[in-house]
């Protein structure tokens, strides 16, 4: 019987199955998409359950598949974007190369809108001194949370902590992830903003901002301590 793509009648269907009564042996997959019915009415046949029971376990693992997939996926991610704000900031010399290649990556790889990192210590006469908080400042009330339990707060921040970190941009800060980097030879805060209110959630995890700013604190710590050497 040739093929057709409509107009195929139930008694082509039942002529064809007739005389090739193997062809189930061959498109066993078949078995899973169809509704059978049984001869005895409401009863159900041993086979007829165990197809069941195929079929659940069947669309169970697909699903689970599916889900390892996708973590696969978002692992990949990742470490690409990892790997990218590690050479970023390998590649600077100096400070202020390093915070221009951060703005750069973070905004192209990790999709942020806003970055900004505040070193805490005495500020130095520099072009980038704005970066600076003097220890004991006014400036650091609003993170005083943050600070002592030294983990990544995500979420809307509040105005006064926008206006410290943002600056003029604080009111379009709709939600960021505000990082403490505590170091032996560096303390600081690291935060990344967006436009969008649910780019940062609090329900995220802390993981790997706290491995982000693992890396960039390490790296300015060397650029730093280079910086101090030179002058």
């Amino acid at each position: 019987m040739s093929e057709q793509k409509s107009g195929l009648a139930a008694s082509d269907v039942e002529d064809y199955l007739q005389h090739h009564p193997d062809f189930f042996h061959e498109h066993l997959n078949l078995l899973e998409q169809m509704s059978i019915p049984h001869p005895s009415g409401t009863a159900v046949s041993l086979i007829l359950k165990q197809l069941e029971l195929f079929r659940s376990k069947h669309h169970e693992m697909e699903s689970q598949l599916n889900a390892l997939i996708e973590i696969a996926r978002d692992n990949d991610t990742s470490f690409i974007r990892m790997h990218k704000l590690t050479l970023a900031l390998l590649e600077a010399s100096t400070l202020e190369q390093a915070l221009a290649n951060l703005d750069v990556v973070l905004a192209d790889y990790f999709l942020t809108d806003f970055v900004a990192v505040r070193i805490i210590k005495q500020r130095p006469e520099s072009a980038i001194a704005n970066i600076f908080i003097e220890p004991g400042s006014m400036d650091l009330q609003p993170f005083l949370k943050e600070l002592a339990s030294n983990q990544p707060k995500c979420g809307r921040p509040t105005l006064a902590q926008a206006k410290v970190l943002f600056g003029d941009s604080a009111v379009e800060v709709k939600s960021c992830a505000i990082i403490p980097m505590n170091f032996t030879e560096l303390d600081g805060i690291l935060a990344i903003g967006s436009r969008e209110k649910s780019r940062f959630h609090y329900s995220m995890g802390n993981l790997f901002l706290t491995q982000m700013s693992e890396i960039i604190g390490t790296r300015l710590i060397s650029l730093l301590r280079q910086t101090h050497n030179a002058c």
